[in-house]
């Protein structure tokens, strides 16, 4: 998993509130454990048409979507079926981070866990966001802001134990091993776990 401390980029921005985790990544792709290669089929049913062609009005086949890593999402992103093939797919496809006004639970815990960064802003600031596609913002974990259009910053929260996790670019398994050594040593000092 890739640390993340702050992530400059431009937006793409996709509006349209209730995106749920079967347009994110449909499950006919859900065959495979390995995160490789999901994001040839990010918004598959968006971004193709029947016949497997880019659909070229679809935000993220426009050249100005190239190489955007912050994603401006409409409000109730990621609801739906718990899948962690969305924040893979997301991943692998070059997103970085999702700002909405709302985010569904588990899709965000699923993509914190995997090292997507998903962040919820207030309603003003969303809509700022929202209006200057292309912008160019800075999204610092550390300090927990968003650099917005035309100047000023706004606030997000994040679990601390969340935060750091991504700061340190490990998932909570990675933490615990991490820890590996305290483990045993208290392990060590307590016969009854002998």
């Amino acid at each position: 998993m890739e640390a993340i401390d702050v992530i400059r980029s431009r937006t793409v921005v996709m509006p349209d509130a209730n995106v749920d985790t079967d347009q994110i990544i449909p499950a006919r792709f859900l065959t495979t454990t390995s995160r490789d290669g999901l994001g040839q089929h990010l918004f598959a049913d968006h971004r193709f048409d029947p016949d497997g062609g880019l659909r070229s009005d679809f935000v993220l086949n426009r050249p100005e979507a190239e190489g955007c890593q912050v994603l401006i999402a409409g409000d109730n992103f990621g609801c739906g079926s718990s899948r962690e093939h969305a924040p893979w797919a997301l991943l692998d496809f070059g997103v970085r981070v999702v700002i909405s006004t709302a985010i569904a639970d588990i899709f965000r815990s699923n993509a914190l866990r995997n090292g997507l960064l998903a962040i919820v802003v207030e309603a003003d600031a969303h809509r700022r966001l929202l209006e200057a596609p292309g912008a160019d913002i800075s999204v610092d974990l550390r300090a927990g802001t968003v650099s917005m259009p035309g100047g000023g910053a706004t606030r997000f929260e994040i679990e601390g134990f969340a935060r750091h996790c991504l700061l340190e670019g490990i998932d909570p398994l990675g933490y615990l091993l991490s820890k590996d050594a305290e483990i045993r040593a208290y392990e060590g000092s307590h016969p009854w776990t002998r």
